[in-house]
């Protein structure tokens, strides 16, 4: 192995060895405060009328490239200075020991001698730093002689470059050391390994700032160059003219350094001398007269307790706590004022008792007052008057309290129907009786005006084919309906239902239409005034436990104007029921309703929808496609297979002249549904009875609707539903409703 020990050369702060004591002379307003980006601070200064004494002093020179550096000493870059640490940073330079192009050694040294000044190398913040290949570096500090006092250093070993890890600097291309205390010269020396093949060119060693280094592994070859030959050092420095504080304040010859009033002294950490700081409770610059200011504690965060409230003081702070508690100095917390606590708590305690008592006092008549408001909004102040006006009106006012505990507090088992308008919910009411409760989720005029509406109609009809209304609520803002519950779903579902319409006899649904036509015959004759539906459809006409037609949803009804200037301005009812000719005149009639029910007839007759949005355009409405089928006389195009077949000619041909009559663009050459529901009388006999084709023979030589058919005998059968059934009537089906849901 070879081993090389280096010279440091002597002098870069050597001239600064033999300086005087300071004098404390003190900067004038004409001195210098910054340097490029460096902060000048005394008893640092540019000049020597600037510094506490020369080796304070600092010079500014302005570079090629038009910037400004500071520097200590000749050529020492000053990077920063700091009061409250004492501490300056300046660039050191990096040693270099490289191979030639003959193979040789030759080495780029340089020297820094601080002894007999301010400064020392920190040894807190400070690393030996080797960076090589089978190298051991060394620093040693020779003292006052050529006798080394401290020798240390650390080995940096390594085959391939793939050995290097970036970061890491524990020996595997990188190592350092940390130094002792007191150190103010230092010199390096490199031991190289035996093996000279210049696989590695250089070997680097320098003492410089542990914060600043991280290891590259581009480093082993690149140090120097990486970074311009300099790194940062850290300087501990110190008023040395003195070994301690107190010889410093025993002087006489007025060189102590610590002129604020405010200030402190400290021996120095590192090496002699002493230090100034601003006493506690005090910032700013303890080497000046008046240069320590008054610190506001109350700017941090942690000086008071949570929850304290700090005041600042001269030279202090003083914490105390909200309203309830107390400061504690001995363990500076803010403890809970008992005694305080206690009789406000009872006071408050009686006044939010007090006072929730008369909320709820005035929020119980508040509320009183809205259900009420409701109540005669929605006309419940008339519909009693008819209650007792009416003995025989069976009808129910309900509470709102009430139709919640039916429904379990609206629980979502509950629901039977949901949709854009509302959600209906099936309940028990108080005498166990099944019910459906219409809720509105929307509020708005329009709906509330519906609801109102279908109220006022159905509570005036008793009818065995209409829906019957069990009670209502008039508390809430838009009225709830309580009507009978019907479980069979409606006749749309029947004929167009998931179990299709064979499974169902064509007596089944021509009764379920004859029955709806009794209702809507009920509501033209004899409701008063008399009551037009504006929304007929298979939809709207529900099938009971019996099968039974129940027509509904009078939420479109109005009752038939006396005047017959009076219109409807907003259509209503639904795509493919719509009466051609209120579309024009939005003039609602009765055989509005006639027309609806014609389609429905059309559905009963054909299965088939009465809109369909696919397919050709001539073939998308129902009502269209029927009376071009019976035009060309050609009826068979729209009739099922299986009902050709199964139904007499006469019946089919019978049910759709009737439908044809019903479907008359042309309101006044409609029949009333009274005729309508005689008419299916008939036909029903026709279908019962195949006996009677003789009489409907004879009948039907005369005007289908034109007049009366005198019929000479009256059908009269018993049975659960009160209506006439065919025997071996099958009734597969049970679909759950949809009419709910609108």
């Amino acid at each position: 192995m070879e081993v090389r020990f280096l010279q440091l050369s002597i002098g870069l702060l050597l001239l600064l060895a033999a300086q005087p004591a300071p004098t404390a002379a003190l900067p004038g307003p004409q001195c210098q405060k910054k340097c490029g980006n460096v902060e000048i601070r005394y008893p640092f200064g540019i000049g020597l009328e600037c510094s506490l004494a020369p080796y304070f002093n600092v010079s500014c020179r302005v570079q090629e490239d038009g910037t400004s550096k500071t520097f200590i000493s000749h050529d020492l870059e000053l990077l920063d200075t700091s009061l409250a640490h004492s501490t300056i940073r300046v660039l050191n330079r990096i040693e270099t020991y490289c191979y030639n192009a003959s193979g040789l050694l030759e080495g780029n040294f340089w020297g820094f001698n601080a002894r007999n000044t301010p400064y020392r190398f920190s040894d807190i913040q400070n690393k030996f730093t080797v960076i090589g290949c089978n190298t051991i570096g060394y620093i040693g500090d020779n003292g006052n002689s050529n006798q080394t006092n401290y020798l240390s250093g650390c080995v940096a070993t390594c085959n391939e470059l793939s050995d290097l890890t970036n970061g890491s600097c524990s020996g595997i291309g990188c190592c350092q050391t940390s130094i002792p205390k007191g150190m103010s010269t230092y010199q390096v020396g490199f031991q190289i390994g035996g093996n000279s093949s210049c696989k590695w060119r250089c070997n680097y060693a320098v003492l410089m700032e542990a914060a600043a280094f991280n290891f590259s592994t581009t480093y082993i070859d690149t140090f120097n160059d990486t970074n311009a030959g300099q790194v940062p050092m850290v300087l501990d420095w110190a008023i040395r003219n003195e070994s301690s504080c107190e010889v410093a304040r025993q002087n006489k010859t007025g060189t102590y350094a610590c002129l604020s009033a405010n200030s402190e002294c400290a021996d120095s950490p590192n090496g002699p001398g002493y230090l100034c700081s601003c006493s506690k409770g005090y910032e700013g610059n303890p080497y000046l007269p008046g240069g320590c200011q008054d610190y506001n504690e109350c700017k941090d965060n942690s000086s008071c307790p949570s929850g304290g409230i700090c005041h600042n003081t001269v030279g202090g702070y003083r914490c105390s706590c909200r309203p309830g508690r107390k400061f504690s100095k001995e363990h500076k917390t803010c403890d809970p004022d008992t005694g305080l606590i206690v009789g406000v708590t009872v006071g408050f305690l009686g006044l939010m008792i007090f006072s929730f008592f008369g909320y709820m006092i005035l929020q119980r008549r508040k509320l009183n007052k809205v259900k009420q408001d409701h109540f005669r909004q929605h006309g419940g102040m008339i519909l009693f008057e008819r209650m007792k006006s009416e003995n025989g009106l069976a009808f129910t006012v309900f509470t709102e309290s009430e139709l919640t505990q039916a429904t379990n507090n609206y629980d979502n088992s509950r629901i039977i129907g949901k949709g854009g308008h509302g959600t209906v919910y099936k309940g028990t009411v108080k005498d166990s009786m099944a019910v459906a409760i219409k809720r509105c989720a929307l509020i708005d005029e329009r709906q509330k005006k519906e609801f109102g509406q279908e109220m006022l109609i159905l509570s005036q009809i008793n009818h065995k084919n209409i829906v019957k209304l069990v009670g209502c609520c008039l508390e809430v803002e838009v009225p709830m309906l309580v009507y009978e519950f019907i479980p069979n779903g409606t006749l749309f579902e029947l004929i167009h239902g998931k179990n299709q319409a064979l499974q169902i006899s064509f007596s089944t649904l021509l009764r379920i239409a004859h029955e709806a036509a009794e209702g809507l015959n009920f509501l033209h004759l004899y409701a008063s005034p008399p009551i037009i539906h504006g929304d007929v459809k298979s939809a709207n006409i529900l099938l009971d436990a019996n099968y039974m037609a129940k027509v509904s949803d009078f939420g479109a009804s109005i009752l038939a104007p006396s005047d017959k200037d009076q219109y409807v301005t907003m259509v209503q009812g639904t795509c493919g029921y719509l009466d051609p000719e209120y579309m024009q005149t939005c003039q609602l009639t009765e055989k509005s309703d006639v027309y609806s029910f014609g389609v429905v007839l059309l559905e009963v007759l054909t299965g088939q929808e009465p809109l369909k949005l696919d397919g050709p355009e001539t073939q998308r409405s129902l009502s269209s496609k029927f009376l071009l089928a019976m035009k060309e006389n050609n009826l068979d195009a729209v009739l099922p297979s299986h009902l050709k077949g199964q139904e007499s000619t006469e019946l089919i041909r019978g049910l759709a002249e009737l439908a044809k009559q019903c479907l008359d663009m042309c309101g006044t050459n409609r029949p009333s549904m009274k005729e309508v529901a005689e008419e299916l009388g008939r036909l029903r006999k026709l279908s019962l009875h195949p006996w009677a084709q003789l009489e409907a023979e004879r009948e039907s030589s005369q005007s289908l609707l034109g007049r009366t058919p005198s019929a000479s005998f009256e059908l009269v059968e018993d049975n659960s539903s009160g209506y006439p059934t065919q025997e071996g009537e099958i009734l597969h089906m049970n679909p759950g409703s949809q009419y709910y849901a609108r």
